[in-house]
């Protein structure tokens, strides 16, 4: 005879606990994190603003149905760069579709990898609601709920791969964003923990749209999708709605044995301030991340091809030396449908700047892949995978990106190799890497704004003691616009 299956509700999974009671009970004490934390806050909306250039994002943004609007006196969450007032769960949609469009805010590079800044669509969407409906959260709360937003996010990914598993990254901000977002909601303990359960127990993106032959333009809004579902599992988690305690460890019907091969999660450290503080930044070219050295190269190379009165017509050959994880994501032959199918292409993304010296977001419209000596140069370039480059890559003090580029011509002559290990966003390259990100962040301005609007924007965020204290609703109101465009 078979045993009954037991139905005795068990204690609430502890990797749902270790979430719940640092977001809740963990302060965070680290300078570097905070300072980090600002940097990573106007890069990201910077970021969206620049997307908002383009067509196929802004067809995405506004109310879930057209003309819907605020009524009877209910003030919604503004989205930047817009004139747009929705509600909460809309308007993180909105926030972290165009966050993420451009593939040019922040990464994490692990096991799994992402962009944590993802989860600022949630947090800045209910911060804001709620500051404009009698709670008085300041820019400070955004700073807290964003550190520990990609804490939580980074260190899940640090050990356990997601994507081997055929899940996209978008998980972690679906958990970190629904944690950070009840703890500004005001749920309780148990309402928190219900919440994060919730996150697991539903339905996750597969990485389908991430990959040949089936990359698309969904990997531009998987991210607002993920934060803006965290919004309404967290809302409906605040009215009292139940959640499932072993919704990882569940025999057959968890998460671990349904979604994750059966493995349980791994941990590498506990949540602190880790990530915000290690976290990468784009900040030269709208590229993944896994490619950024190799286009940073690919850059001075084309200086070099002009000393030595070549061009990239004179090419027989270009060997990327990288890390496996560059392999396994970007490394693509053949046809390339569209502009999520080329931002995710190494040799894409080195064949442009060889070209022309350098990688810009209109690079990869339709337009522009037009160029046929793209294709022809495409076509030339092979990756090889580097074990010791591998290494460093999961190595937690290094953290390195490394590519390297070999250029052999027809003429059977070679470019001495051009190696750049770690990318200007890195940590190891702050000093040189913040005064541009700053420059990003400020012509990222000038797209949107007239010279006013643009200068009370600087003001505020030069300035800790100013940035900090202010209400989150009166900061939002610095980015909005009379009229949609």
């Amino acid at each position: 005879m078979s045993a009954h299956i037991s139905n005795i509700r068990p204690p609430f999974d502890q990797p749902l606990i270790d979430i719940v009671d640092y977001v809740l009970n963990y302060e965070i004490t680290s300078d570097l994190a905070y300072e980090t934390a600002r940097y990573c806050l106007i890069d990201t909306l910077g970021c969206g603003l620049q997307a908002l250039d383009f067509p196929a994002c802004t067809k995405l943004l506004g109310p879930l149905v057209p003309g819907l609007t605020m009524s009877n006196g209910a003030r919604g969450s503004r989205v930047p760069g817009t004139s747009y007032e929705l509600d909460p769960v809309q308007a993180a949609f909105n926030i972290g579709t165009i966050i993420r469009w451009l593939d040019f805010n922040d990464t994490w590079l692990a096991a799994e990898w992402g962009h944590p800044s993802d989860n600022l669509g949630g947090i800045l969407a209910v911060a804001d609601w709620l500051s404009r409906n009698g709670q008085q959260l300041t820019m400070r709360d955004v700073l807290t709920a964003m550190i520990k937003a990609h804490e939580i996010q980074g260190c899940l990914a640090l050990e356990n791969s997601f994507n081997k598993v055929g899940l996209d990254h978008v998980i972690l901000v679906k958990v970190a964003s629904t944690a950070v977002v009840g703890k500004l909601l005001g749920l309780t303990r148990d309402q928190l923990l219900n919440a994060v359960s919730l996150a697991f127990v539903d339905g996750q993106s597969l990485r389908t749209y991430r990959h040949a032959p089936n990359a698309g333009s969904r990997k531009s809004w998987a991210a607002g999708d993920a934060t803006s579902r965290a919004v309404r599992l967290a809302l409906i988690a605040q009215t009292g709605e139940m959640g499932y305690p072993s919704a990882l460890t569940a025999k057959t019907w968890g998460f671990y044995d349904v979604s994750f091969g059966g493995k349980e999660f791994k941990f590498q450290r506990p949540y602190g301030s880790y990530v915000m503080e290690n976290v990468l930044f784009k900040i030269s070219f709208p590229a993944e991340f896994h490619s950024q050295t190799a286009v940073e190269a690919a850059v001075l190379l084309f200086a070099e091809l002009a000393k030595h009165h070549k061009t990239a017509a004179d090419i027989k050959r270009v060997t990327i030396r990288t890390h496996e994880a560059c392999i396994r994501i970007i490394d693509k032959q053949g046809p390339l449908n569209n502009e999520a199918d080329r931002d995710h292409c190494i040799q894409y993304m080195v064949a442009v700047p060889l070209l022309k010296g350098t990688l810009a977001a209109e690079d990869y419209e339709d337009a522009a892949a037009k160029d046929p000596r793209i294709d022809a140069l495409r076509a030339k370039i092979f990756c090889a995978e580097d074990a010791q480059y591998t290494a460093d890559y999961h190595d937690p003090e290094k953290r390195s990106i490394a590519n390297a580029l070999t250029i052999e011509f027809n003429d059977d002559t070679v470019l001495p190799e051009l190696a750049v290990e770690y990318p200007i966003g890195h940590r190891l390259r702050r000093p040189d890497g913040i005064p541009l990100l700053i420059q990003k962040f400020e012509r990222n301005l000038e797209r949107r704004f007239e010279d006013n609007q643009r200068y009370a924007i600087q003001d505020v965020t030069r300035h800790a003691d100013v940035l900090d204290p202010m209400p989150v609703n009166k900061f939002v109101d610095l980015f909005v616009v009379e009229e949609q465009a």
